[in-house]
């Protein structure tokens, strides 16, 4: 794997609307692979390989938004709350970092409530940016804050912050770099605000109006302590999505990656999501509708600033969708 490129998407700031730093970073691996570049009004990126003509209009999306967190208000002692941007569960915040646009650096951590036993809320939740009072504190209200989590390898497990979803950037950059030749006309779209409602991958795929959409993200895994049950492990392979809370793959789409999975002879796993949903639920209801499906990675702590995938599912990924695109369906 190329740790570096992914250290590089892993830690770049881009929470939510604010992906413009790393939309630069990934523009700059992918316009040399490109026959056409381009960015939509709301920020997605967009590349675009011509086929043969001899096969469909498929539009891969991969987001390169972020969970994050916002200042909301400012106390009198320099303590910066916040909201949410995305799915940010408090439990995972405590004692974690936070750094704002602007390379301010803080730490995360509750106030004392009288019953510990509770589970806070992000309403007891500061952060303490080292001000002494409002007027020393170098955070304003609106200001956007990611998560500090560091990329680091531990046997085949990859652990860091925003592996959901740059670790689907990766796939689609290695997808692109490998690719040398396909019957499709591909568009990649590396797509904005994933985390808060889908709206990148929702109005690029009705500018594209694709044939098949297929997303690459990752999904929750069953194989941790007292994990609610599901049919998804690390390390058994690139899941293929039969159903989340927010759509039902179409069959199309489940069989052609399953059959890609077989032809390339590597492992994959079928995935019932309980909760959540990819840019497959929004790219499925433009128009007059697209087929769509997901291809997931695998991924522990899902939404923490410490997640973990496995090299080899990811690798696997790659080989899945290589296989799959250069195939006619």
């Amino acid at each position: 794997m190329d740790l570096k490129l992914l250290e590089q998407l892993t830690q770049t700031f881009g929470p939510s609307g604010y992906e413009d730093e790393i939309r630069a970073v990934i523009r700059t691996v992918v316009e040399p692979l490109a026959d056409e570049l381009r960015v939509d009004p709301l920020g997605s990126l967009v590349v675009y390989r011509k086929g043969t003509g001899e096969g469909k209009k498929i539009a891969l999306a991969a987001h390169m938004d972020e969970i994050g967190l916002m200042a909301t208000y400012i106390e009198e002692k320099g303590y910066v709350r916040f909201t949410s941007i995305g799915g940010v569960r408090p439990l995972n915040c405590i004692g974690g970092r936070a750094r704002f646009a602007n390379g301010v650096t803080g730490v995360i951590y509750a106030e004392r409530r009288d019953d510990a036993s509770t589970v806070p809320e992000l309403r007891h939740l500061y952060i303490d940016v080292g001000a002494t009072g409002r007027a020393d504190c170098p955070v304003a209200v609106g200001d956007p804050a990611q998560f500090v989590g560091p990329l680091t390898r531990q046997g085949q497990r990859l652990v860091s912050k925003t592996l959901d979803d740059r670790i689907g950037c990766y796939v689609l950059i290695e997808v692109l770099r490998q690719l040398a030749a396909t019957p499709h006309d591909l568009y990649f779209v590396f797509s904005t605000q994933e985390e808060i409602g889908l709206a990148g991958a929702r109005t690029t795929a009705f500018r594209i109006d694709p044939d098949i959409a297929i997303s690459v993200d990752v999904t929750a895994t069953g194989d941790t302590p007292k994990a609610l049950p599901m049919a998804v492990e690390l390390g058994k392979g690139p899941a293929v999505k039969v159903k989340d809370s927010g759509m039902i793959a179409h069959p199309l789409v489940r069989d052609m990656l399953v059959a890609a999975a077989q032809k390339a002879g590597v492992p994959y796993q079928m995935e019932i999501l309980v909760g959540g949903s990819t840019d497959a639920a929004a790219m499925q209801l433009v128009r007059s509708g697209v087929p769509s499906g997901c291809l997931s990675i695998p991924c522990r702590f899902v939404h923490s600033p410490s997640e973990m995938v496995d090299e080899a599912d990811v690798e696997n990924a790659i080989a899945v969708l290589l296989t799959a695109l250069r195939t006619t369906v």
